[in-house]
């Protein structure tokens, strides 16, 4: 291989799956390469741990500002995903970024979170019990994409008849670049349009009846005598909506997988899943690395690895290379749900952009495990796992899946 066989642009290229063999090549003989773009400057590439911790924790020498390029999209020629008026904290530096996430951290409190693991383990019991007695489903629509889709509904004050209007959108913002998703600009305009004005609605409501949700905490909460506009409102919506339910769905699909194609490490589940569900979530994370890069770009020069960054350049931290760098992670390429320590950057390995809902995730993800393996002995896939179209998110669309048949445990609500 030579760095010339290497295109992270080329979608097409992680329709197989995540090309590894690549990021392990840059590691080795790259690990701080400047990628080629047809029309545009090019892009800083940064594959190994260290970088990708150093660069997500310095918020003042790499922005994600939207103003300066956003922190998606790598070509200079295509359309920001997050485009639009208001305050999207992804897209923000500090010190507005600061004040924002304030305000949104009331909604996930740790004590938000343990009162939201009881219902959380009932709706995870209720999902399985619609495929159980079938022995066999597609895991990803079925379940994978239920369980934070029906928590992210619920914790939005989304009624569950609502919840794939959630998932609709999400797609069509996220996955348009798929052909099974695919869709025009202006349809990905009338999705985030779509979102907001359901979002305005929902707080209508809560402004009328507020309620012990995270709506009504987003509406209510003030620091610094700071409060949402009504943009600001819509896309922490927007934000909390997709990225809540599209990366715990690919993290518990890619989960799955790895557990059908490694059962040993099914059975080690299985046999204890009280103590090892916590400890495979993280394992799981690690795994599928579900957003694989995020982008940042530069604000004064600067120097990784001896190679001089200039001001104006644009940066890209892959978080999947990361989490398989042989520097840091004993056997990175083997799943094992016991490994410790596994300080994984899947949820962006701290810094000001950490993940905001990585409790919820994990909580999402082990309580699942439980709940399966106390039901499910055995899983196996009876089909293709079918990669999504993104060299951003590493999702799984479809994966059919066995298991033996079992009984429901909740009682049926409806004739």
């Amino acid at each position: 291989m030579q760095l010339s066989d290497i295109d992270l642009l080329d979608r097409d290229a992680f329709t197989n799956g995540v090309p590894h063999d690549w990021f392990t090549y840059l590691r080795a003989n790259a690990p701080v390469y400047k990628h080629p773009e047809p029309d545009g400057p090019g892009f800083w590439v940064l594959t190994k741990y260290d970088d990708v911790v150093t660069v997500g924790r310095d918020g003042q020498t790499f922005s994600s500002d939207q103003k300066r390029g956003g922190v998606v999209v790598l070509e200079d020629t295509l359309p920001n995903e997050f485009e639009g008026g208001g305050n999207l904290m992804l897209t923000m530096d500090a010190p507005e970024h600061t004040r924002y996430r304030k305000l949104v951290n009331r909604g996930f409190t740790p004590r938000q979170m343990r009162m939201l693991e009881p219902h959380i383990r009932e709706l995870t019991s209720q999902i399985i019990d619609e495929v159980i007695e079938q022995g066999g489903c597609d895991y990803v629509v079925d379940v994978a994409a239920e369980v934070p889709l029906q928590v992210i509904a619920e914790m939005l004050g989304v009624p569950k008849e609502d919840r794939h209007k959630l998932f609709e959108w999400s797609n069509r913002m996220i996955g348009s670049e798929d052909p099974e998703y695919i869709v025009s600009e202006q349809e990905v305009m009338n999705a985030q349009v779509e979102m907001f004005m359901y979002a305005n609605e929902l707080a209508a409501r809560r402004r009328e009846d507020p309620q012990d949700d995270i709506i009504t905490a987003l509406l209510t909460a003030e620091v610094d005598g700071d409060k949402l506009s009504e943009m600001d409102f819509n896309l922490f919506f927007l934000l909390i909506a997709v990225a809540g339910n599209e990366t715990t769905r690919n993290s518990i699909s890619h989960g799955i997988k790895a557990f059908c194609d490694y059962p040993d490490q099914y059975r080690l589940l299985v046999e204890d899943p009280q103590s090892r569900a916590q400890s495979a979530t993280d394992e799981i994370v690690r795994w599928a690395s579900p957003v694989m890069y995020f982008r940042r770009n530069v604000t004064r020069d600067t120097v990784i690895r001896g190679q001089e960054i200039k001001e104006g350049d644009k940066v890209s931290m892959w978080y999947i290379s990361a989490n398989r760098d042989e520097d840091v992670f004993d056997r990175p390429f083997e799943f094992d749900i016991l490994r410790s320590p596994n300080e994984h950057v899947g949820f962006g390995g701290g810094g000001p952009h950490h993940c905001l809902g990585m409790n919820l995730a994990r909580m999402e993800i082990y309580v699942l495990l439980e709940e399966m393996a106390k039901r499910m002995p055995t899983i196996e896939r009876v089909g293709e796992a079918q990669p999504l179209r993104s060299n951003f998110i590493a999702g799984i669309k479809h994966m059919p899946v066995r298991f033996p048949k079992g009984q429901r445990v909740c009682p049926v609500d409806h004739p």
